[in-house]
């Protein structure tokens, strides 16, 4: 067993959920590292006198995995492994006074905006100058940057709102000092991520101001990627795809949760959108952007979900041919507008529709990946495993989207890029060999 005061504190921060959370704990990191603490990020050793869990409440199974987390780590703490137990994130922020109660061997809990509160408790100050800095929990030559917190948007099903507040956006200033400092230290991509990208600058500059952003980080020496995640597209920013259109280091991508291809379903879901609408929307985008490839994540068995309205979603996934795509089962959230329905569709049939729609979109996957065979690619290099370089094109975002595989006896440095020929592909990976 360990004993207080036989060393100095060390502190692990645990993360789970998004990218956005991810973030949130580089912020953290950045901001104890400043002070002088012994920190590290999903430590593998259980060596940490205080663990900090970064928590997701988005959906039913991400609030299950926080909560097996912070139970993991009570125990821990009443077997004398660790010593103090603190939790933040968006489960906490929304469930905090439950929590309480339940699970009363937590040292204290913390809401989504309070890392000065979370930072005093920790004894250590929050530094104003590291404001812009960031240290990475990601590979160094890729990086997440949140332009703005929160979300104005009324959807029906979402219940982030309640936990992140808000819009805010983050300064313009601010995100390019960040960039150049990023940059600095070796980062070659920027992923921009938000609840909402299209907002950006509403609240600061009163005018959806996305397209200027994008211009001027485009202009920091030395960053080859920008990369655009979760777009709404009601009221989108048409002036971004022409800045998108110009500029060689915007990568050739978007993410665009649609949610649903029905326009009785995107009704209900208030979404502010129909269906002709969001059709018309994408062939502008691909108009605009040649070769633009989108993301997309729909959503099956929201209450009211008929056969026909699933049907109709089908045909738009069909007809739209979607360069990536994921679904999400609906989660049946307190306090969001949707809940005030009843749950109506079973949860073998969720099952089942989000079944039917990804095997759709493996084979339109499939068939997208082998139209890249023999083609060459810029492709920047993630990491070695299972004998193999693992990179991804400019079509490709982290985690979520294709690889490209390189065999490992083509020797290529991680994160650099370089020129790979596609000799085959899968409805999930690319395979290649580079090209000297």
């Amino acid at each position: 067993m360990k004993t207080k005061g036989n060393r100095k504190s060390k502190i692990n921060i645990v993360t789970l959920g998004c990218s956005k959370n991810l973030v949130d704990s580089e912020m953290l990191y950045t901001q104890l590292r400043g002070n002088g603490m012994d920190v590290s990020h999903e430590s593998p050793e259980d060596d940490s006198q205080i663990v900090v869990i970064n928590t997701c409440g988005f959906i039913d199974n991400a609030k299950q995995e926080s909560i097996d987390t912070i139970l993991r780590y009570v125990d821990a703490k009443e077997s004398g492994i660790v010593e103090k137990v603190y939790v933040t994130g968006c489960l906490s922020h929304r469930y905090k006074d439950e929590l309480e109660v339940e699970i009363p061997q937590v040292d204290s809990w913390f809401g989504t905006n309070e890392l000065p509160r979370l930072l005093k408790t920790l004894k250590a100050d929050y530094k104003h100058e590291l404001i812009g800095e960031r240290l990475l929990t990601t590979p160094s030559h890729y990086a997440y940057m949140k332009i703005a917190e929160g979300c104005d948007r009324p959807c029906s099903f979402c219940a982030i709102p309640l936990m992140r507040g808000s819009h805010v956006s983050r300064p313009m200033d601010e995100l390019v000092l960040s960039a150049k400092n990023m940059v600095a230290k070796g980062t070659k991509e920027l992923i921009l991520i938000a609840q909402d990208l299209t907002y950006y600058g509403l609240d600061l500059y009163k005018k959806r101001n996305l397209s200027e952003l994008l211009a001027r980080l485009s202009d920091v020496e030395g960053l080859d990627w920008i990369r655009l995640q979760y777009a709404y597209p009601a009221g989108f920013p048409m002036d971004i795809l022409e800045v998108m259109a110009e500029r060689t280091n915007i990568c050739k991508y978007l993410d665009m949760p649609l949610q649903h291809g029905s326009s009785e379903m995107l009704k209900k879901m208030r979404r502010g959108i129909d269906r002709p609408k969001t059709e018309k929307l994408l062939e502008t985008i691909r108009e605009k952007v040649p070769g633009i490839h989108l993301r997309t994540t729909l959503i099956v068995g929201h209450p009211g979900e008929t056969e026909d309205m699933f049907e109709e979603m089908y045909k738009f996934v069909e007809s739209q041919k979607f360069d990536r795509l994921g679904v999400f089962q609906y989660s049946h959230e307190e306090q969001t507008h949707s809940y005030s329905f009843v749950d109506d569709v079973p949860a073998e049939v969720k099952q089942e529709r989000a079944d039917i729609i990804m095997e759709l979109q493996q084979g339109i996957s499939e068939e997208r990946n082998k139209a890249k065979v023999g083609q060459v690619f810029k492709v920047l290099v993630d990491k070695k495993e299972s004998g193999h370089f693992v990179g991804r094109t400019e079509f490709d975002s982290p985690e979520v989207d294709n690889e490209v595989l390189i065999p490992a006896e083509h020797y290529v440095r991680i994160g650099d890029f370089t020129q790979v020929r596609i000799d085959s592909a899968t409805e999930f990976d690319l395979y290649g060999t580079p090209i000297v």
